[in-house]
């Protein structure tokens, strides 16, 4: 019987196949510690987790910079990106996207001011009338999303620091962000003493490792799952979670694609005014 060496060799070649295609994944570009451009290089706790459980499948993984988060996703849509490294879920991005069952990180998000003109805030209704900064592509759940576009107090950005430098100025009257991410942003555009996170928590989301829907990935999600569970378990996620906020906030500046070298006056003028994104 010469079963167990055909099996044998078609599993190394079935290993070579997926060796010799990367798969292509993209994420959040400014969202530490979770995933950011680094000097052209997508690093942080969702991408590394993704390399690693695909890697234990035998998939090398590519991790592309797409622009903007926004692109990320429509590239994702249209078939040219096979993973996004994490995402909330929205009922849009199922039509898409299959999502894994497991969490990467909670996200409790909280609402950003600049400390001169705070406001007291407890449920949406507060920001009634109130214009926000949001990046291009950026969800806060689909609740949010809806009360975002009834009342069409927004102004849309494409690049994180833009908003930062608006909220500095007294530009825009607040901005939802993660707690955590709005900290280590701030931190490292040096904002900190401008700009707080109010009282409470806006939604507490969660992401989620995503591939495309329907598509090749899909039958794996279940070990990604059961892997997942074993990272949240041994605190491997918490330990990256630590690491990859000590590197973001360590991380060479010298390059002007660097948040932290661009003054607020700088990025705040001249306006982009890029076309919102559809729901």
């Amino acid at each position: 019987m010469r079963v167990f060496p055909m099996l044998l060799a078609w599993l190394v070649l079935a290993g070579s196949a997926r060796a010799a295609e990367p798969l292509v994944a993209c994420g959040h570009p400014i969202y530490p510690p979770l995933s950011w451009d680094q000097n052209g290089q997508l690093t942080g706790v969702a991408p590394d987790v993704v390399q690693r459980l695909f890697g234990e499948l035998g998939y090398r993984v590519q991790l592309d910079v797409r622009g903007n988060w926004k692109r990320c996703l429509r590239e994702a849509r249209e078939g040219q990106v096979d993973i996004v490294v994490s995402a909330y879920i929205t009922d849009a991005r199922r039509e898409y996207l299959s999502y894994a069952s497991e969490y990467v990180v909670n996200d409790p998000v909280a609402v950003f001011v600049n400390r001169q003109h705070s406001f007291p805030f407890h449920e949406l209704e507060d920001l009634k009338d109130k214009t926000a900064g949001l990046l291009l592509g950026d969800s806060f759940g689909d609740r949010f999303d809806r009360y975002v576009r009834r009342e069409g107090h927004i102004e849309w950005v494409s690049r994180g620091e833009q908003n930062f430098a608006k909220l500095a100025l007294g530009r825009i009257d607040y901005m939802p962000l993660g707690r955590e991410t709005g900290r280590l942003q701030s931190l490292r555009l040096k904002l900190h003493d401008i700009i707080e996170p109010l009282p409470g928590a806006l939604t507490t989301e969660h992401y989620y490792i995503a591939v495309r829907r329907a598509g090749a990935l899909e039958p794996h999600l279940p070990y990604i799952n059961r892997r997942l569970r074993e990272l949240h378990a041994d605190g491997t996620l918490a330990q990256l979670q630590i690491h990859y906020s000590q590197q973001y906030l360590n991380a060479d500046t010298s390059s002007p694609a660097q948040p932290s070298q661009a003054s607020p006056s700088l990025q705040a003028s001249p306006d982009e005014t890029p076309t919102p994104p559809g729901p």
